[in-house]
């Protein structure tokens, strides 16, 4: 009888250093696990609000599609400008100036060849801009884009990017956790569950939450 109790004992101490083990380290790998899907969603939308300024610096306005965004980028350009010659280059500005050429010349370049730079991306990643890292291509990104007209009665184009962390957090594993960052963000601090960029309530300059 006593062995039985000894052993019954053993088996309840175990059982309780499981269940404080649980208690401390979920926390901790949520949050781990958390930080890192933040760093790829961050990473991707940061890349759509750079095809999104690009897209309004030749169109005026911003794009509330992913269609167009990913063809703006894959198949548009860009119209830059570039110095003929070297300005200290005395010579060369002087035969410029008697041609009656003014030292700066216009072309063309490829969307995805320069507002990236130095970062390299493919068509592939162009093409997933609209999924939302770590969901196996499932969950988009919520993109909206309008015009407003603000107290001084300016007209602006706005533009917002947008993805919940329920959207992208394991909501089975860490059911709680989730629930409770959520309620944390919205009730304590007042800001955006999730990741975004922009607001379609006013112009921010396209300010990302997590800067």
């Amino acid at each position: 009888m006593k062995k039985l109790f000894q052993i019954i004992l053993a088996v309840a101490i175990v059982g309780l250093i499981y269940v404080i083990y649980v208690q401390i380290s979920t926390p901790i790998r949520f949050d781990k696990e958390t930080k890192a899907k933040k760093a790829q969603v961050i990473d991707r939308i940061k890349d759509i609000r750079t095809a999104q300024r690009a897209f309004k610096s030749k169109y005026q306005h911003f794009t509330a599609s992913f269609d167009s965004l990913t063809a703006f980028v894959l198949t548009d350009t860009l119209e830059l400008e570039r110095k003929i010659v070297d300005e200290d280059d005395s010579v060369a500005m002087a035969m410029l100036k008697k041609s009656g050429k003014k030292n700066i010349e216009k072309f063309k370049i490829a969307v995805i060849d320069t507002i990236f730079a130095p970062k390299k991306v493919t068509r592939q990643d162009v093409e997933n801009f609209r999924y939302i890292p770590g969901t196996g291509n499932k969950a988009q990104f919520i993109m909206e884009a309008g015009i407003i007209t603000t107290e001084s009665k300016v007209v602006i184009p706005v533009v917002e990017c947008r993805a919940p962390y329920k959207m992208f957090l394991d909501t089975v594993a860490y059911r709680q956790e989730v629930i409770n960052l959520i309620d944390d963000e919205q009730n304590n601090f007042n800001r955006y569950p999730g990741v975004k960029f922009g607001s379609m309530d006013s112009g921010n300059n396209e300010a990302g939450n997590w800067e």
